[in-house]
C-alpha cells in the first residue's frame, strides 16, 4: 500500500481517476434499457467513441502526467461533448465527473510540498519565508511588504511622480 501511496501522490490521481470514471459511467448508461436511454445522438458512433475517449484520457493523465494540461482540457472538451452524443452526459453523472477530473487534473501542481509539511510550518509558526526575514516591528525587510501600517523603505510613490 506504501508503494501506491507514493505513485499515486507523483500524479494527479484524483483528476484522472474521476475523468476515468465519468467516461466508464456513460459507457454504462449507454448500455441501459431501451426506455432509460433518452438520447444517444445523431450517428451512435459518437455516443461511444468520446466516453472511450474520456476513459483514455482519464488513464493518460494517471501515467503520463507530464502532459496533464493538454489531456485535461482535451478531457473536458470531451466531456461536454457527452452532453450532445449520448444520454445527457450519462445523466449529468458522467459529465460532471469528467468536468471535474479534468479540473482537478488541470490545477494539479507537482512540485507543490505535502499537506503536512504545510501544516507543520504552520503550527511551528513560520508559514512564509518571508517570515524569517521579519524585525521585531512586523515589517518585512527586503520584500517591502506592509505588516503593521509601516511603510517600506525606499522612494515613496508620491515622490517618483511628482505628486508630493
Amino acid at each position: 500500500m506504501n508503494r501506491f501511496r507514493r505513485w499515486s501522490a507523483r500524479r494527479p490521481f484524483p483528476g484522472g481517476l474521476l475523468l476515468a470514471l465519468g467516461g466508464a459511467e456513460i459507457l454504462l448508461t449507454m448500455k441501459a434499457p431501451l426506455p432509460v436511454i433518452l438520447h444517444i445522438g445523431a450517428q451512435g458512433l459518437a455516443g461511444y467513441l468520446l466516453p472511450t475517449l474520456m476513459v483514455l484520457i482519464g488513464l493518460l493523465i494517471l501515467f503520463n502526467p507530464a502532459q496533464r494540461l493538454f489531456y485535461s482540457i482535451v478531457g473536458v472538451l470531451l466531456s461536454l461533448g457527452t452532453w450532445l452524443t449520448s444520454n445527457l452526459g450519462g445523466f449529468l453523472v458522467g459529465l460532471v465527473l469528467g468536468v471535474v477530473g479534468s479540473s482537478l487534473a488541470f490545477g494539479w501542481l507537482p512540485d507543490q510540498e505535502s499537506r503536512r509539511v504545510r501544516r507543520a510550518r504552520r503550527r511551528a509558526g513560520r508559514t512564509t519565508p518571508a517570515a524569517d526575514a521579519e524585525d521585531e516591528d512586523g515589517a518585512v525587510d527586503e520584500k517591502g511588504a506592509v505588516d503593521e501600517g509601516r511603510a517600506p523603505e525606499g522612494p515613496s510613490l508620491t515622490k517618483a511622480h511628482g505628486t508630493a
